[in-house]
């Protein structure tokens, strides 16, 4: 949620010369601009931070019965393995690093963004495009990797004539998946605080409650959606062409 005053507001004024000197000097609409990056850029470390202390406290002294913390991390990281398995097939496995790090950093991303204070990455479509571009670049990478340049058959449809309208038209549509994992993932998380902003001046008193379980639903729905088609993306490049 953009809120108006920001846990970690102290580093927008340490950050926002060293990074953006020209802006901060300009001030107005320049200056604006660059306080959103710093926030998007402390949070994002912020979250990553995160990440990180989860990781070691859950993998430090691993026990055949765990503890609540390991109990926990296991489930969720057992879940996207078996969802892995499922969409992808066991040859899948390889990117499960990248793909269950995709999924826990939007979905932190955007579970912060419930709470006073904190300003959500994923709310700045440089974040959202930043991670799409992530995807799409996996995604040739990892085909061209697998079929070398055969991999162009992927572009090239069933019926030899229409190749070459079929390339133009596949071309457009990958390109078109960096803009769609971009924008879907920053509309709905930028829609959620117009959306609350909305229901607080109607009903004060409801809103809290009713946008808190309507937000948490957003940011679980919104990770898997992304998670699910960088599967689905990668999973494409890796199978034969038909």
């Amino acid at each position: 949620m953009v809120h108006p005053l920001l846990l970690l507001q102290f580093l927008r004024d340490i950050l926002t010369p060293i990074l953006f000197p020209a802006a901060a000097k300009a001030g107005g609409e320049a200056l604006k601009t660059a306080h959103t990056s710093v926030d998007t850029i402390t949070y994002t470390w912020l979250v990553m931070a995160i990440l990180i202390i989860l990781s070691i406290l859950a993998t430090t002294g691993i026990k055949n019965v765990p503890g609540k913390l390991q109990n926990f991390m296991e489930v969720i990281v057992g879940g996207i393995e078996k969802t892995v398995v499922d969409t992808m097939g066991k040859h899948g496995l390889p990117f499960f690093p990248l793909i269950a790090t995709l999924f826990l950093f939007i979905l932190v991303c955007n579970l912060i963004s419930l709470l006073p204070g904190f300003y959500p990455p994923t709310g700045n479509l440089n974040t959202t495009a930043a991670l799409a571009v992530i995807v799409f670049c996996t995604t040739h990478v990892v085909g061209i990797k697998e079929h070398g340049f055969s991999y162009v058959k992927h572009f090239l449809g069933p019926v030899w004539w229409l190749a070459w309208m079929i390339f133009f038209i596949e071309i457009i549509g990958h390109l078109s998946r960096v803009l769609s994992l971009s924008l879907r993932l920053f509309g709905n998380i930028g829609g959620h605080e117009i959306v609350i902003m909305v229901f607080f001046a109607l009903v004060p008193f409801l809103a809290p409650l009713v946008m808190t379980v309507l937000g948490l639903l957003v940011c679980i729905i919104q990770s898997i959606v992304f998670m699910m088609l960088a599967m689905m993306y990668i999973h494409g490049a890796v199978e034969e062409a038909h």
